[in-house]
């Protein structure tokens, strides 16, 4: 593939992965950090984005987007959250296509907000993690791949050495996949705090709200999607206990699904307005779902 001017905003672990792959490529990659940030600070200092291995891949640090800039393409990175922040300016951007990397429950809203002619959406599924000292680790674990709404994209990621595969229905499918997503960070919290994983008694809750999330996508009219989802809400909520159990215990699993607990409260907030709508009401499920929201001492 040809050279692509790419822009990535957010550059943690999973922004940081894109964009040393991506620039060890051959692209012309800007990266976006937080005004006043250390991870901007870093970049800046580094001058790239450096491996834990020494390797390094040179990349453009900025610490706002362009909006002149025509780039092919931009990636954003921040968690659903957080995009409010960056809506404004991708907005005004003269980026030919935005492309948003983050699990959400309204995918509709950053679509309408960007124009459907250059939005698309992806799910990153990658494991990276920068260092205290700002030096990336990535990995991706055996079989999985990053998903992504369009093929150019796929063929993009894939030519950078990142597997990637094509989801034909993205939005439906970032939908469904917040219960677990909620999930997962929810049983991650509760694993950190307790030194090694999760009791019981807290993997029985979460797993009542991912059927309680599940039990509200359908309420709101949306069928559950892919058919793993489906049969995930069929099992007996004491199986579904038992894989969050033990995914507890695996510690490379919850130290980095616990530092998402600002993400899975807000996703839980999310899906409890959104239950509003829900016809017939749903109180249980909702009910289930806000008790999976971590608290200061859960």
């Amino acid at each position: 593939m040809a050279s692509l001017s790419i822009a990535v905003i957010g550059v943690g672990g999973i922004g940081s992965s894109f964009a040393y792959q991506l620039a060890r490529a051959g692209h012309d990659v800007t990266v976006i950090a937080r005004p006043g940030s250390a991870r901007l600070q870093e970049l800046q200092r580094d001058k790239g984005i450096v491996s834990t291995t020494g390797e390094r891949a040179e990349v453009r640090v900025e610490g706002a987007l362009d909006e002149q800039t025509e780039y092919d393409l931009v990636l954003v990175t921040t968690l659903a959250h957080q995009v409010d922040a960056v809506l404004p300016a991708l907005g005004r951007s003269k980026a030919r296509c935005v492309q948003f990397m983050f699990n959400c429950f309204d995918p509709e809203r950053l679509r309408d907000a960007m124009g459907a002619d250059r939005c698309t959406f992806g799910m990153p599924f990658v494991m990276g993690h920068v260092d205290g000292e700002g030096k990336l680790a990535w990995k991706v674990n055996p079989g999985q791949k990053t998903l992504h709404s369009d093929q150019r994209w796929v063929d993009l990621f894939v030519g950078a050495g990142i597997p990637s595969a094509l989801e034909g229905d993205m939005v439906l499918w970032l939908r469904c996949h917040v219960p677990m997503c909620i999930a997962f960070e929810s049983i991650s919290v509760a694993g950190m705090r307790r030194g090694g994983g999760a009791s019981w008694g807290e993997s029985m809750v979460v797993a009542r709200g991912v059927h309680g999330g599940f039990e509200i996508l359908k309420h709101l009219g949306y069928h559950l999607y892919p058919s793993a989802k489906s049969w995930l809400c069929a099992c007996p909520t004491f199986l579904v206990a038992g894989m969050l159990w033990s995914l507890s215990r695996i510690t490379s699993f919850r130290e980095l699904l616990a530092t998402g607990v600002n993400e899975c409260r807000a996703l839980v907030d999310t899906v409890a307005a959104a239950a509003a709508s829900a016809k017939p009401a749903v109180p249980a499920a909702v009910a289930a779902v806000l008790a999976m929201k971590p608290t200061e001492d859960r």
